[in-house]
């Protein structure tokens, strides 16, 4: 198999972007656990000579159709067009177990898909972020798929006929009703990013 090019942030994203929002996608966020110690007791050379490690495995390990990112720092990106959840679970695995085997590096890897998820890239990001943080939470060097929280709609809260819209925008978008409203308040902060 031959490597895939390594993107930076920005044509990462752009790549991420370009993708149908129709398209079924796994998306994986990971990050080496502990990089900054291992920076500071074992300085810069030794952490570069990880980061090349990460990045030629990644780079070596992924189908060709994949787009794999270095976002910044000791933060990678892989984006599995046409890969379900559990099938970017297993291919994740097995390059965190390949990296923490034979070179001693251990890294936390969360993992979102499309639709099951989210749809888009921005709202795809946050929760393949939600998941690597469960995966540092449950102890680091693991895989976690994204978990939805359970959101409790308070009727009291919303008129009832714009609780049968979201139902109804729910089942033609066959998305969850809480990851619609997440969306919904997502832009709300975007548009009202001054005022925080």
């Amino acid at each position: 198999m031959n490597a895939v090019a390594l993107h930076d942030r920005t044509s990462f994203e752009e790549a991420l972007a370009e993708l149908p929002a129709d398209t079924p996608l796994a998306l994986a966020l990971g990050d080496i656990d502990n990089f900054k110690e291992l920076n500071d007791e074992r300085g810069h050379d030794a952490g570069d000579a990880v980061l090349r490690s990460v990045e030629r495995t990644l780079t070596s390990s992924v189908p060709g159709e994949a787009v794999v990112g270095r976002l910044g720092g000791d933060e990678y990106a892989v984006a599995l067009p046409r890969a379900t959840a559990e099938g970017a679970l297993i291919l994740m695995e097995e390059i965190r177990a390949h990296l923490e085997e034979r070179e001693g590096i251990h890294v936390s890897i969360g993992i979102a898909a499309q639709p099951q998820h989210a749809t888009g890239a921005g709202p795809l990001l946050r929760a393949a972020d939600e998941a690597l943080f469960r995966a540092k939470r449950e102890g680091r060097a693991r895989v976690a798929i994204y978990v939805e929280d359970r959101m409790t709609l308070k009727s009291n809260y919303y008129s009832k006929a714009a609780l049968d819209r979201l139902s109804k925008l729910s089942a033609a978008t066959g998305r969850t009703e809480a990851s619609l409203l997440r969306e919904a308040l997502d832009d709300l902060f975007v548009r009202y990013g001054d005022e925080l």
